[in-house]
């Protein structure tokens, strides 16, 4: 079956109104499972869920804010600089509805390499917030195209436009603009392994149809499963935390953890009922070398792995520890996997 599987690619598709929008519906229905779409955590007690219908209005209410306040128009570029954080996924929606082409960064990246994303893509925004804001001001003269710049935080900042105002004023209404299958939805740079970090383009079908394999038949989704994927935002990787999970209506979970850390892992997997559980090989070794206090994940079925190649015996004491086989994936910044 996962051999004969050719999806039909339309010639207009657009993720956030063919896809999630149609999840809100058969949420509507009780057709689903109460799971969230979206259930984020920062270890510290605090939680934000979003169902489907929530995700979209605020998405909608977002996307007035790009296309009000921001001025930005179908095909412009803008800069996506945020860790973990309910935003990140927001945004992404939100540019989908405007039509909005967001290229993804981590938060590690320096004044030089800041530069040299928005020289190269001529992005007309920057999005981010605290931590990095002071960065991007260092480089901006140097960015003619640069129009904006957007922050998501509690505070304010002289030069930048407060994302937390604009969302709280912003109308809920707005209409998904109609894009074709092909339009991009991202762009990533690459880490530059071979040279200068290039862009790579990821449109609404390669990632939006493209990424229903992973889903479904890599990482096993369905409605009934809450997926946690510890990939940086920054990462071509966390791209299956928006498309390969929602297209299969299954609930993202995320922990805001700004460094990886076993002991965060292992209470996760085993306080909140999650089933499908993904993160890079490195990851892998750290838990395995971890020592826990205890090791019963009652919900978890599914693990998966990829970013480098994982060593079988990591594989081996992963399996010893929890019974469960770790599904490897191969995939690149420029590939859909």
């Amino acid at each position: 079956m996962k051999q004969q599987y050719r999806p039909e690619v339309p010639q207009y598709f657009n993720f956030a109104s063919d896809v999630l929008d149609r999840w809100t519906e058969v949420e509507k229905e009780g057709k689903k499972p109460k799971n969230p779409a979206l259930w984020w955590v920062d270890g510290d007690g605090e939680e934000v869920k979003w169902s489907f219908e929530e995700l979209g209005v605020l998405s909608r209410k977002a996307a007035n804010v790009l296309s009000g306040a921001c001025s930005l128009q179908c095909g412009d570029r803008v800069l996506l600089l945020l860790p973990r954080i309910p935003e990140w996924w927001l945004l992404n929606v939100a540019c989908m509805r405007t039509g909005t082409v967001p290229i993804p960064g981590t938060q590690q990246l320096t004044a030089k390499d800041i530069l040299y994303r928005l020289q190269k893509s001529k992005a007309k925004g920057v999005i981010t917030d605290d931590s990095v804001a002071s960065t991007v001001e260092s480089v901006e003269a140097d960015c003619q195209s640069l129009k904006f710049k957007l922050l998501v935080s509690e505070g304010h900042r002289e030069g930048w436009l407060s994302f937390k105002d604009l969302l709280k004023n912003a109308p809920s209404d707005h209409q998904c603009i109609t894009t074709k299958s092909q339009h991009p939805v991202a762009i990533y740079f690459t880490s530059g392994t071979t040279g200068a970090p290039k862009m790579t383009e990821h449109s609404h079908c390669s990632y939006g149809i493209g990424l229903t394999v992973s889903g479904r038949y890599w990482l096993n989704l369905t409605t009934s499963d809450i997926y946690w994927n510890t990939s940086d935002t920054g990462w071509a990787k966390a791209a299956w935390s928006i498309f390969s999970a929602w297209n299969q209506g299954a609930c993202v979970f995320v922990h805001k953890m700004p460094q990886f850390s076993p002991p965060a892992v292992f209470e996760s997997l085993s306080r909140y009922p999650i089933t499908v559980f993904c993160s890079a090989p490195t990851a892998y070794r750290m838990l395995v070398q971890y020592q826990p206090p205890s090791c019963t994940f009652n919900s978890l079925r599914h693990c998966a792995s990829a970013g480098e190649p994982i060593n079988p015996e990591v594989m081996a004491e992963w399996k010893a520890r929890t019974g469960l086989d770790i599904h490897e994936s191969y995939g690149q910044t420029e590939t859909v996997r």
